[in-house]
């Protein structure tokens, strides 16, 4: 059975309600926007150590997001905004699953032309909101490269705690590694 999801937030603008960020899924967008985001070098230099994702490695990336949407109902959701009433593309939010019951590990990963906008902090607490609320998460992870200051400023922003370091083999470097909890997030 396929389901369709599409999460819209809308906010106000002038005294008008407006589409500030759509959610999709991958199996209903064209795979050019997985490479037009893990090709490009400014994102892909936080996320891989030789700053770079194959052909190859980019299709594998899509496969996992619908196989993990099909298995636990979580991916990294293509992210769209509208803009002059066309929806552009500008990066993934989302959750995946872990091996223990009732956490997630929370991602985004923007174009670099949509960086330092607000949309990752908008998007963040739609994701939080989604998986504490609606999934029933218990605590949410999340980690980013050392050398992303920006991400940093943005978790603590959203309530994440740091927690340790943690080795992340795709870029060889310690990862700071943070997490909020479902009773820190009701209190924030």
């Amino acid at each position: 059975m396929k389901i369709k999801v599409t999460i819209t937030v809308w906010r106000t603008e002038g005294g008008r309600i407006v589409n500030r960020i759509i959610y999709k899924l991958w199996q209903d967008v064209p795979k050019k926007y997985a490479y037009q985001l893990w090709q490009n070098p400014e994102v892909a230099k936080y996320i891989r150590k030789n700053g770079m994702f194959s052909d190859d490695e980019v299709e594998d990336r899509v496969f996992v997001e619908n196989q993990q949407f099909d298995e636990h109902g979580v991916q990294y959701f293509p992210i769209f905004i509208n803009e002059d009433a066309d929806e552009v593309f500008i990066g993934v939010a989302g959750l995946r699953p872990t091996t223990e019951n009732g956490v997630f590990e929370f991602g985004i990963h923007l174009l670099p032309e949509f960086w330092h906008q607000g949309f990752a902090s908008e998007a963040g607490q739609h994701i939080l909101n989604w998986g504490f609320n609606d999934l029933g998460a218990q605590e949410i992870r999340a980690g980013h490269n050392p050398n992303n200051h920006a991400s940093k400023k943005m978790l603590t922003r959203l309530g994440f705690n740091y927690v340790f370091d943690q080795y992340y083999a795709p870029t060889g470097l310690n990862h700071p590694t943070y997490s909020i909890t479902f009773d820190n997030y009701k209190n924030n």
